[in-house]
């Protein structure tokens, strides 16, 4: 079992790093190229840069994980393929993705993109708080003793 994090604009990665190493769980970063550091990983880290296209850290997170890992992503399409892998999928807010939940994300998602494609402007997401971050620890502590 290991924990696969779309790592660009993960808020998170110091919590997932923190539980992962409680649990000895080892972390796998994905993240562009263009977020690159010289920096050592900690132990049980991987970082693995790929290109900065699109979906370049999707690809490569489905490519590696296999079933029962953790994916934490913010991207409802990588959830959904995540999902279909039969990984456990999380959210940096402190949600897990599942068949009953992903359905709507991804409908209101197309719906949304379809109204900015229309002109009209849509809400963006809500400001991270200290709340969200509690509230992650919380789900992840709890999905990875469960595990």
């Amino acid at each position: 079992m290991k924990i696969f994090v779309d790592a660009d604009a993960c808020p998170v990665k110091d919590i997932i790093i923190s539980e992962a190493r409680t649990f000895s769980v080892p972390v796998v970063l994905v993240m562009s190229f263009s977020h690159f550091s010289n920096l050592d990983n900690e132990p049980g880290v991987e970082t693995i840069y790929v290109d900065a296209g699109a979906d370049a850290a999707d690809y490569r997170i489905m490519q590696l994980s296999k079933k029962e890992d953790f994916i934490i992503t913010q991207d409802y399409g990588l959830a959904s393929l995540g999902l279909g892998k039969g990984c456990r999928v999380l959210h940096h807010k402190g949600f897990e993705y599942s068949h009953q939940n992903i359905d709507q994300l991804l409908t209101t998602r197309h719906a949304n993109a379809k109204a900015r494609r229309s002109g009209y402007k849509t809400k963006g997401p809500k400001a991270f708080t200290n709340q969200d971050r509690e509230t992650f620890r919380t789900l992840l502590h709890n999905v990875l003793s469960n595990a």
